[in-house]
């Protein structure tokens, strides 16, 4: 088992990588063809070998379900202090679309270098803050049946 150092609720935060291993991330139900687990592993690879730069973590869903695997980086705490906020991709599903995430979050992700063109391909909104109404949220219609 690796072990993971806590991130610091108030110190600096390195460049994170958040995960979603949620539904539809991260199973074979959806995306059986990837090797999901493998992917996992490289991530926090590549975390391991950055010496302290890099941090992944996974949660159970990100949201945008229809795009899985759904990566999140975020910004570390100096490049958020500038303005840098995270970039939300989707469909990263083989080893080339992982490789090009570890080696931007390397180089110092978000507000600190340009987004490259491959995973521009890649890129996808974050979920809205407004939930969707559902048919029973939906106000009914004040217009009656005249027979």
């Amino acid at each position: 088992m690796t072990w993971i150092r806590p991130l610091a609720a108030h110190g600096p935060r390195p460049c994170t990588l958040v995960v979603c291993r949620g539904c539809c991330c991260g199973t074979p139900r959806k995306h059986p063809g990837t090797d999901h687990a493998a992917q996992l592993d490289r991530l926090r690879e590549a975390a391991d070998a950055s010496g302290g730069r890099l941090a992944v973590r996974t949660v159970d869903c990100l949201g945008p379900c229809e795009q899985a695997n759904v990566i999140v980086v975020q910004p570390s705490t100096e490049a958020r202090r500038r303005g840098a906020r995270a970039a939300w991709f989707g469909f990263v599903l083989d080893g080339t679309a992982t490789e090009d995430v570890i080696d931007w979050a390397l180089s110092g992700g978000p507000g600190t270098t340009p987004l490259p063109e491959a995973l521009e391909l890649h890129r996808v909104d974050p979920p809205s803050d407004k939930p969707t109404p559902t048919r029973r949220d939906r106000p009914r219609s004040t217009r009656r049946n005249r027979d």
